[in-house]
């Protein structure tokens, strides 16, 4: 069954708490569909008046923040051990290629890393925890986690509603022009901001030289 499809199926609370608890556990440190579920569950709410999409949003936001303090104070107390624990259990997400990439982009951004990796899938997963390995003051974290988690999960509950209501508006009038339209304005303005996310993010692995070997 699609995730959207077996979201109909329960009520509007539910939604509210699986959105927070879903995002709230990928923001801890734990690879989920947290993006998925938050559009799903935006997109059903464009559809369905039960779904409130200002206490969707906020309830993702909430558990963006909740999450990565949580994944914080982890990584903070579980240091480089528990980097090295997770890149053995999940290699795809916790590899050293990954852990590496991560680290660049904290130390050539920092708290913007925290910010902006709210828009990337892997750094969505690291910030909270890396930003208390590398032991970032937690006032900087704070500020970037809150602004972070509110424009990422209140931003993405706002386009996908919104292209949702315009694409059901449309597609009374003008039929599958309406619906298509109306997708790909919502998909590219999704995609520009993301596209800018993964620059700022790359942009530290290109500024660092390779150490000419010894002779």
């Amino acid at each position: 069954m699609h995730i959207q499809e077996w979201l109909e199926t329960v009520p509007a609370i539910s939604v509210y708490l699986l959105v927070g608890a879903v995002i709230g556990l990928e923001s801890v440190g734990i690879p989920l569909p947290g993006e998925i579920i938050l559009v799903s569950s935006a997109l059903l709410a464009s559809q369905h008046g039960e779904i409130d999409p200002l206490v969707l949003g906020a309830c993702a936001s909430a558990g963006a923040i909740v999450g990565d303090s949580i994944g914080y104070a982890i990584g903070r107390k579980g240091g480089r051990p528990l980097l090295a624990r997770l890149g053995r259990r999940f290699p795809r997400h916790f590899g050293e290629a990954q852990i590496a990439l991560a680290e660049r982009s904290f130390e050539k951004w920092g708290m913007w890393a925290v910010f902006f990796g709210r828009f990337v899938a892997l750094l969505r997963i690291f910030a909270g925890p890396l930003a208390g390995v590398l032991r970032m003051p937690y006032w900087k974290f704070l500020t970037a986690n809150v602004l972070g988690g509110i424009v990422w999960a209140g931003g993405t509950t706002a386009v996908v509603y919104s292209v949702g209501i315009v694409a059901e508006a449309w597609l009374k009038r003008f039929s599958w022009l309406g619906l298509v339209v109306a997708v790909l304005f919502g998909v590219a303005s999704m995609l520009v901001l993301r596209n800018r996310a993964r620059k700022a993010a790359a942009r530290p692995s290109a500024a660092v030289e390779p150490v000419p070997a010894a002779d």
